[in-house]
């Protein structure tokens, strides 16, 4: 049986996926995450990180989507 843990988005390494959990940002951050597919039970793919870390591109419902590492840290998956 494996336990699923609640992590940020940001801790994903690359080619790893999870399902977003839930959201911590407000207003118009937050629907910004939502319009662009971060919603909850949708799949995300850690794709490719910056040599420097910021940003790092995801797959979210088929798009390539690029945040930076204080966005992705409000953005919590499991898996």
């Amino acid at each position: 049986m494996s336990i699923n843990h609640i992590r940020p988005l940001s801790a994903l390494r690359e080619g790893q996926t999870a399902q977003v959990s839930s959201l911590l940002s407000g207003g118009s951050m937050r629907r910004r995450l939502q319009d662009i597919g971060f919603i909850e039970g949708t799949q995300v793919e850690c794709v490719q990180k910056s040599p420097a870390g910021d940003p790092v591109a995801y797959r979210v419902r088929g798009a390539l989507i690029a945040l930076r590492s204080e966005d992705s840290a409000k953005v919590l998956v499991t898996g």
